[in-house]
């Protein structure tokens, strides 16, 4: 495992240089990948890294995906029926799971909450985005699906803290158990 502080110093600086502009469909994604032992770790550096981003000049910009996962949940039409039902069967976890997932997913909740944001930050100049809270996502769902559909909106660069293990220049594990994935647009720095 490489030190959490040295990849977000080598991700910064391949934020600031940019990508390769030869692809025509570039977006500044950029993904910092750590072992989901170093969680905590990632969690305690966060405001220190958020610090030196701000005295590098970016503005920036939170977004935790626990957050509005919780709101989402805590505020769904279906949430007593939810805990009725976790009442008289607390063991049907798939279940709960599956509809706890179609809350998040159905009219793109979570991801109209995302994609708001980014378009609120359009057009600011030195502004960055962190995406915080990636493993809230376990078991409902993969950021590499949230990415997909934001395809073309990511103006400013934004950074997701991602736990999870790298099995190649594109390829992601979330939370290092799920099956490898390739459907990622972005740069990987770590893991």
């Amino acid at each position: 495992m490489g030190s959490l502080a040295a990849d977000f110093d080598e991700l910064v600086r391949r934020v600031e240089a940019g990508r390769e502009f030869a692809h025509a469909s570039f977006e500044p994604i950029y993904y910092l990948v750590f072992h989901p032992s170093q969680l905590l770790e990632a969690k305690r550096l966060l405001p220190g890294w958020m610090s030196k981003l701000a005295n590098a000049g970016w503005r920036v910009e939170t977004f935790s995906l626990a957050e509005h996962i919780a709101d989402i949940l805590t505020n769904a039409p279906l949430r007593r029926v939810w805990i009725e039902a976790d009442r008289r069967a607390p063991l049907m976890w798939d279940r709960t799971n599956r509809s706890l997932a179609n809350a998040l997913t159905a009219q793109e909740r979570l991801q109209s909450r995302l994609e708001a944001r980014l378009a609120a930050l359009e057009g600011q100049s030195s502004t960055i985005l962190l995406v915080t809270d990636v493993e809230a996502l376990h078991p409902y769902l993969r950021i590499g699906a949230l990415e997909a559909q934001l395809q073309g909106k990511f103006h400013v660069p934004t950074i997701f803290l991602y736990p999870g293990t790298r099995t190649g220049k594109t390829r992601l594990r979330f939370l290092g158990f799920y099956p490898e994935d390739g459907n990622y647009r972005s740069v990987h720095v770590g893991g």
